[in-house]
């Protein structure tokens, strides 16, 4: 077997060779054939290597060797040369939010280290301070100050900002400080105010307004529904040009980290027409599939329906339900207590009503929308598959492929009843690294060492996919890769060593497995003939680099139908 050396000098020879070629073919000759690196195919249990790949009309025409890609793209064809560096299909977002992760492109930055510098209650003020200063113009139009991304866990005060530490920004402008879950929020007295969170005010249904201790007065730190409510006024008032913005942000950020395809996940009637508007005017760069919140977009999805196709880019894939909040909020609903915290406090449900869940999930099977139901604790766990079960008796089940997004706390028994029912789990295996020593704390280490665990259900025989949730965290592919092999967290702890995967399962997880989540397994996920040219091009191969330094891999191009879409400068 030739070196990965020596093929990069042999095709280099090959491309000297070629570009004597008459001048008249390259003008008619639109192929473009790839080679001198590794070319990882992603087909198969095991890794495949290809010599070269040819594409034309921004899809794949032959994978093999160089000699024989050469006669396959015929005369005055261009070539690439790799240079030793590695390609890969293009990476699939198996779940994230495309659209809200322009909002953390343009808020005031919270997040802690390593993605940002937010390590204290006083360094978010200063930061928010500064945003302040520094957009007056969306002050003015939308009357708030807004930051993305604070983690009490990492702030030195290891509490949530109250509403006392906002003020110290604004007294006569909401101030609203958005935990990194997207499950908490922390407020302003003034943005209390006008949100009617008053002394006395009763919790809204699926959500908590936190108190200030002995008292019924808010302290501004709001959980679930109690921040989305206000969250959703906030968006309702933002324009069609200010959300093409978001959109772009969120895009662009996307293919930083080689997505191809973005996932618009708990999407809004609002976010799916921006979504729409970008493809017909040909700026939507990538392939978008929305996922509406059933429990808001019913009408919407009645009338809107489901595509198999992509239009301009877009199409609505399916439907999204949110059954409970966030591990690290405590707020994910789990059948036994959290090991820390208030005794005896499990959590609870964003649907306490079965019946409800029943209702909609059974409105997804008879008009055959996929299912994609945020299950972070074991609890909301059982009612999704409890409820599914019943709606696959009632209608069958052939082929939905429903998802289980996040599965954290999923017990082994409720992966055995997601291959019965034909459930795909979507792991946030990254939380291994953000959150790892947290759910250790909040777990005990046995329930927190099998959070994620793909390893477990793949020996299971599940397929399953990875994600990033962005804007939890940025949409960084190169991190999911490095968390979910690794599994190391802040400190250096292996959350659960059997859980850990290869570096290929890593890849299959958002790639080939990926597209068979969202049903697009004939058109992308892996480099075969027919298949859509969609291609990230990376400085090292994840497969062989040591594991410890997978996160140090650089994404050098993402390339969509043929044409760069990102290129690292």
């Amino acid at each position: 077997m030739k070196t990965l050396k020596t093929l990069t000098i042999i095709f280099g020879i090959i491309i000297l060779i070629s570009c004597k070629q008459d001048q008249k073919d390259a003008l008619i000759n639109t192929a473009v054939v790839y080679g001198g690196g590794d070319i990882i195919t992603m087909q198969g249990d095991l890794p495949e290597y290809a010599e070269a790949i040819v594409i034309k009309d921004g899809k794949i025409e032959f994978v093999g060797s160089s000699a024989d890609a050469m006669e396959a793209a015929g005369k005055g064809h261009r070539m690439i040369n790799l240079e030793g560096k590695t390609l890969l299909p293009g990476f699939i977002d198996a779940h994230g939010h495309v659209f809200n992760s322009g909002m953390m492109e343009i808020a005031a930055p919270l997040l802690p280290e390593p993605d940002g510098d937010c390590n204290s209650i006083s360094k978010l003020i200063e930061n928010m301070k500064v945003w302040k200063d520094n957009n007056s113009n969306v002050i003015e139009k939308y009357n708030v100050i807004l930051g993305m991304g604070y983690d009490d866990s990492q702030l030195e005060e290891q509490r949530h900002p109250t509403a006392d530490d906002l003020d110290k920004i604004s007294t006569e402008i909401p101030v609203l400080a958005v935990h990194q879950s997207n499950h908490l929020a922390s407020m302003n007295h003034k943005a209390l105010e006008i949100a009617g969170y008053i002394k006395g005010v009763k919790d809204p249904k699926g959500g908590v307004i936190r108190r200030v201790l002995g008292t019924d007065e808010p302290n501004g730190v709001l959980e679930e529904m109690a921040f989305f409510l206000p969250l959703l006024k906030l968006m309702g008032q933002v324009d069609s040009t200010s959300n093409i913005a978001l959109a772009k942000a969120g895009m662009n950020s996307y293919v930083k980290f080689g997505y191809t395809t973005a996932q618009e996940g708990r999407a809004t009637r609002d976010a799916c027409e921006v979504w729409k508007i970008l493809g017909k005017s040909g700026e939507l760069k990538i392939d978008v599939t929305a996922y509406p919140d059933l429990q808001v977009e019913m009408d919407y999805m009645l009338n809107e329906g489901t595509q198999k196709t992509y239009t301009n880019h877009y199409r609505t894939a399916g439907i999204k339900l949110s059954l409970d909040g966030s591990p690290q909020g405590k707020t994910a609903w789990l059948t036994e207590p959290y090991a820390s915290g208030p005794e005896g406090n499990v959590g609870y449900p964003a649907i306490s009503e079965d019946t409800e869940v029943q209702r909609l999930i059974d409105s997804a099977f008879v008009n055959n929308w996929q299912i994609l139901a945020h299950c972070n604790g074991d609890a909301a766990g059982d009612q999704y598959l409890n409820a599914l079960s019943k709606a696959a008796e009632k209608y069958g089940n052939e082929g939905r492929r429903d998802v289980m997004i996040h599965a954290q706390t999923a017990r082994f028994d409720q992966l055995d009843r997601m291959k019965e029912l034909g459930v795909i789990p979507s792991f946030f295996g990254m939380h291994t690294y953000y959150w790892g020593d947290i759910h250790v704390k909040n777990f005990g280490q046995e329930r927190a060492y099998r959070i994620s665990p793909a390893a477990t259900a793949k020996k299971k025989g599940l397929i399953f996919t990875q994600h990033h949730d962005s804007p939890i965290v940025y949409p960084n592919s190169i991190m999911i890769l490095h968390s979910v092999v690794n599994r190391t967290s802040r400190s250096g702890q292996i959350i659960g060593p059997d859980e850990r995967i290869s570096p290929y399962d890593a890849l299959k997880s958002i790639t080939s497995w990926a597209a068979y989540q969202c049903f697009e397994e004939d058109l992308k996920g892996d480099l075969s003939v027919g298949k859509l040219a969609d291609f990230v091009i990376l400085d090292k191969n994840p497969i062989k680099v040591d594991p410890a330094s997978i996160k140090e891999i650089k994404i050098l191009k993402t390339i969509k139908e043929g044409e760069t879409v990102f290129e690292l400068e």
